[in-house]
């Protein structure tokens, strides 16, 4: 029974980190190498100036390249001009530089980019390159993962660009914005592990923030969240995001993200 309690905790911190995977937010952690995952992200966002939902779906697909490196891929599709259409696309990197490792608690820490192209017509002052914005991001995240609890922190940086034709309607000076969260989670079931196979439950919340550097004007968002993660391959996750300051102008202020989540183990 110990030898199976060992690899099963093993397993889920080598293989998934059943806490540290959080909606809103990336942690330090990373896939291990070889394996490839596919996410559908389904986001489904009030919009103020029209008093209707907005549906985005973004297809995902995640890459171990190496022990430290993985990358993210995804396609942004909308109906925010009232047709379902692509919009555009985005290229994610992450580089873990930093590890502490025990059987029940790590420390991590990594460095992140982001490069997003949208033809979507901007609407908002506030910068979003995962669905809204043209542009890059470059930030730190540090994850610290204790038996059954996960704190993952980060802060990054976003420069927005010109929608193809569509140009940002808020002046060159607002074009740059410093961002930072705050997530929190915990593993509340199985109560201990038998086999990898069995269904994990996780619950946790996620603080959201932006802060647009030539006005200072900013958004807090609260996300709580819950999560399946059914024979650690298939995920299920459901999370409402809504916000509790908001002086920096976005049409989309809250709503829910569902994401449906596949892993292949050892591809390469």
């Amino acid at each position: 029974m110990k030898k199976l309690f060992l690899i099963a905790i093993l397993f889920s911190t080598s293989q998934l980190y059943a806490q540290e995977l959080f909606l809103f937010t990336e942690p330090a952690s990373n896939m291990a190498k070889g394996n490839i995952g596919v996410r559908l992200n389904n986001m489904l966002m009030e919009n103020a100036a029209t008093n209707s939902y907005k549906y985005h779906l973004i297809p995902e697909v995640m890459i171990g390249v190496s022990r430290k490196v993985m990358v993210h891929a995804d396609a942004f599709i909308s109906d925010e001009t009232n047709k379902f259409i692509a919009e555009g696309g985005s290229v994610y990197a992450k580089y873990r530089f930093f590890s502490i490792d025990g059987i029940h608690s790590h420390f991590r820490m990594a460095t992140y980019a982001r490069y997003s192209f949208n033809n979507a017509p901007v609407h908002d002052a506030a910068i979003n390159l995962y669905g809204h914005n043209s542009g890059y991001e470059a930030g730190i995240v540090a994850t610290k993962l204790i038996n059954k609890v996960a704190l993952s922190a980060s802060s990054y940086f976003s420069h927005a660009l010109d929608n193809d034709q569509n140009k940002f309607l808020y002046g060159d000076g607002n074009r740059n914005a410093i961002n930072y969260t705050l997530s929190v989670g915990k593993l509340m079931l199985p109560k201990a592990y038998i086999t990898y196979k069995q269904t994990n439950l996780n619950l946790m919340v996620e603080i959201l923030g932006q802060t647009n550097l030539q006005t200072g004007s900013s958004y807090l968002d609260i996300a709580p969240a819950a999560q399946l993660i059914v024979d650690s391959k298939m995920r299920f996750d459901l999370g409402y995001r809504y916000a509790v300051v908001s002086n920096l102008y976005r049409q989309e202020t809250q709503g829910f993200l569902i994401r449906l989540e596949y892993n292949f183990f050892n591809v390469f």
